[in-house]
């Protein structure tokens, strides 16, 4: 058996029925080993706390909630927790070990990422999430500290321990502490952490492809209130500006997650991954198209003098067309891949929500006209359908109190 005291001092050769083989990491409130599971003889992270953190009631059951949660999803981006006890007093919380670094480390050893890889590192992180927030759980911690990639490129997030579980209000957060990491904060988590949803892990994982992108956290060197209050009022150097060779689909999404108001920001993990890639990922909503030929979409619209229209054009001339003013008010257009439809206002669809959400417009393409760049035409066929103008965004909300602000987060 363990002595309670030897884990913090020096590694112990057994935890129970676990072969400890070394210590991998280590924190204020435990430490983790790498170990060798009984039964199937495979290598395992242990979590222990130290002794002062297991005088805490609040820490002790927000590491056993760590367990409950991690055992409820099951996902390839998201760390698995396999079993949780306790020895001599030593609770203990026994994970899948993952053979790799984490986003954090890798930025500090070689720099910020190209941003095809960041990209992709952060789309397989938003489908672990994706899958949680299905289930009902926010992790409310999302940054580079908590995202391990494998020596194959595969990234898992891991650190579940301030999960809220929204079906029960399940939480171990205190009035006015946001419980997490105040770069990746989102503005609304400062105020009290009871209260985030969704929206806020993806305010989190865009910090933290903007801090992968650039090799440094956004807010960096700011005190707690100066970042809330940036953040509040969506005042910082957007990616692009810190990095021109950054492209404006990336430079859009980062900052349109990033918004100080929630209901700016997606909605979903999906919407988000379609915000970076520029196009939808339900395989349902791609129509095939065959090599070599160019992506048609139709468009519906009312023009200046009040007539409907039914256009068709590739991809990059709607694009050019939307950009020109060609087509008027891009939040009257509706589109489709197909002519019979079903037509969805363009800021629902990912190819051009960039061109109507916030007025927040990318700059004026640089490339060169082709083939594929001609303004879309007008088809002949039914009469179309009007498109009801979409709904203004609600207003920034700034209620948080300049004293709750400065309550500083005790991770």
């Amino acid at each position: 058996m363990a002595n309670p005291t030897s884990l913090e001092d020096e590694l112990p050769r057994r935890l129970g029925a676990y072969e400890l083989l070394a210590k991998v990491a280590e924190g204020g409130m435990g430490i983790v080993y790498r170990a060798r599971s009984p039964g199937s003889q495979q290598d395992v992270a242990i979590k222990v706390l130290r002794e002062k953190s297991r005088m805490n009631p609040v820490l002790l059951k927000r590491f056993e909630q760590e367990f409950r949660t991690a055992s409820m999803v099951d996902h390839p981006n998201l760390v698995r927790a396999l079993d949780f006890g306790a020895i001599d007093g030593i609770p203990y919380l026994v994970m899948e070990f993952v053979e790799g670094m984490t986003l954090s480390r890798l930025v500090d050893t070689r720099g910020p990422f190209p941003e095809s890889e960041a990209v992709r590192i952060v789309s397989q992180v938003a489908q672990g999430l994706h899958r949680a927030h299905k289930n009902g759980i926010v992790h409310r911690d999302v940054k580079p500290d908590n995202i391990i990639v494998t020596p194959d490129g595969t990234a898992k997030l891991t650190d579940m321990g301030l999960v809220k579980d929204l079906a029960t209000d399940l939480n171990l957060t205190r009035t006015g502490r946001g419980l997490g990491t105040m770069q990746y904060m989102a503005p609304e988590q400062f105020r009290n952490a009871r209260f985030v949803d969704t929206r806020t892990d993806i305010y989190g994982l865009a910090a933290t492809l903007y801090a992968i992108l650039l090799g440094e956290a956004p807010f960096h060197g700011l005190c707690p209130l100066d970042a809330w209050m940036k953040k509040v009022h969506d005042d910082f150097p957007s990616p692009r500006e810190r990095d021109p060779g950054i492209g404006e689909r990336v430079d859009w999404a980062v900052r349109r997650a990033m918004r100080g108001d929630p209901a700016l920001r997606p909605s979903t993990c999906r919407e988000f991954v379609e915000d970076l890639l520029g196009r939808s990922t339900r395989s349902s909503e791609r129509p095939v198209v065959a090599s070599g030929e160019p992506e048609i979409w139709y468009l519906r619209y009312t023009d200046d003098a009040g007539k409907e229209r039914l256009v068709k054009g590739t991809r990059r001339g709607v694009r050019r067309s939307l950009k020109e003013g060609l087509l008027g008010d891009a939040a009257n257009v509706a589109g489709s891949r197909l002519k019979s439809g079903p037509f969805k206002a363009l800021s629902h669809v990912p190819e051009f929500r960039d061109l109507c959400l916030d007025g927040s417009r990318p700059q004026p393409r640089s490339e060169p006209e082709d083939a594929d760049d001609k303004p879309p035409v007008e088809t002949p066929g039914r009469p179309p359908v009007p498109v009801a103008t979409l709904a203004a965004g609600a207003a920034l909300v700034i209620a948080v109190l300049l004293a709750a602000a400065a309550i500083l987060l005790i991770r």
